[in-house]
């Protein structure tokens, strides 16, 4: 695995370490005729953190994706990888790069153990280094007792760990993953954030697109949220939620013949209501849907019981903290996206 190459700083009674930037963008741009897929973004992506993109379909996370993964070139700005130039330098970096892609391209015909040694080969390496790797890769990914099967009939969590596995042969600086989970069951997903999360302790740094927003919120450390091709929030997830929503959201559910007048009357809650209660936090705010009405507020309990003073009763209630998928939500709209 890749080992932790940070710089050591020194002060007077106190060691920092500045953690090294693997990937520096800098009015990163991509157009493909006169569609702007990645319009001039900024950011920094330092070794050994956990990085993702989230965005809607469209947004540009993949056009981005593809850019640091030296297979499109930018098409203006700054972008340097591993301190190399993509363009100049595209296969020296890919081959210190792992790749996971959303759909497995593993060998069906192959047994999961040729899978691993037939890509060794891809990057040069001796024989005997792509074995021991390989034996060590499938115990890592649980699957050393499945090695001499045919990959066909694994199931597609066992097709995704070993799609990990092969991406690691090449003891890569970066791993690129996209929607690492996608259509695997919640126990697969959770045996995939395992092992992601164990690479994180080793010192791998991990690049990530996910639409799975508690995925996001378990495997970064830091993200960006993009939107018509431009980045609109970074931060931690923590930081984010902070930042664009409020500590808790209550979810209202009501007859449906009063739910557009029980909306209209909760408006007096928020800020420019006129019901003079006044929010404990700024960022309140009301979002009616088809069938509930969400409130994000400081106190979902207090605010409960406002709405039952006012006349009001829920047929269901629900009090809960804010996600990043509320944030998302609130960034990018809940316009569907094709």
């Amino acid at each position: 695995m890749a080992e932790n190459r940070s710089e050591s700083v020194t002060t007077p009674g106190i060691l920092h370490r500045v953690p090294e930037v693997l990937v520096r963008a800098r009015g990163l741009t991509k157009r493909f005729g006169s569609f702007t897929a990645v319009d001039g973004i900024d950011f920094d992506l330092y070794q050994g953190e956990a990085f993702g993109f989230l965005g809607p379909n469209g947004a540009g996370k993949s056009s981005t994706m593809r850019m640091i993964g030296c297979v499109s070139p930018p098409t203006m700005g700054e972008l340097t990888i591993l301190g190399q130039d993509p363009v100049r330098d595209g296969a020296a970096i890919r081959a210190r790069l792992g790749v996971v892609p959303q759909e497995d391209t593993l060998d069906i015909e192959l047994t999961v153990q040729e899978n691993l040694l037939v890509y060794g080969r891809y990057f040069g390496l001796p024989r005997s280094v792509i074995r021991e790797r390989t034996q060590a890769l499938l115990d890592f990914v649980q699957l050393a007792d499945r090695a001499k099967d045919r990959v066909e009939p694994l199931s597609g969590g066992m097709k995704r760990r070993l799609t990990i596995a092969r991406s690691l042969i090449n003891d890569p600086d970066i791993l690129i993953l996209d929607e690492p989970t996608t259509g695997l069951d919640p126990q697969a997903r959770h045996v995939v954030w395992d092992r992601l999360f164990r690479l994180k302790q080793r010192g791998v740094t991990l690049i990530l697109t996910t639409h799975y927003m508690d995925e996001a919120e378990q495997l970064c450390d830091r993200l960006v949220v993009m939107d018509h091709a431009k980045i609109v929030a970074e931060g931690t997830p923590r930081e984010l939620i902070e930042r664009y929503s409020t500590p808790e959201v209550l979810e209202l559910r009501f007859d449906p013949g009063m739910h557009e007048q029980a909306a209209e009357k909760i408006k007096d809650l928020l800020p420019g209501g006129s019901g003079g209660w006044t929010p404990r936090i700024d960022r309140a705010r009301s979002e009616v849907l088809a069938d509930r009405i969400l409130l994000y507020v400081a106190d979902g309990d207090q605010t409960l019981a406002t709405v039952r003073e006012m006349g009001l009763e829920p047929l269901t209630e629900l009090v809960r903290r804010s996600t990043l998928e509320d944030v998302f939500l609130h960034l990018t709209g809940r316009r569907l996206v094709d």
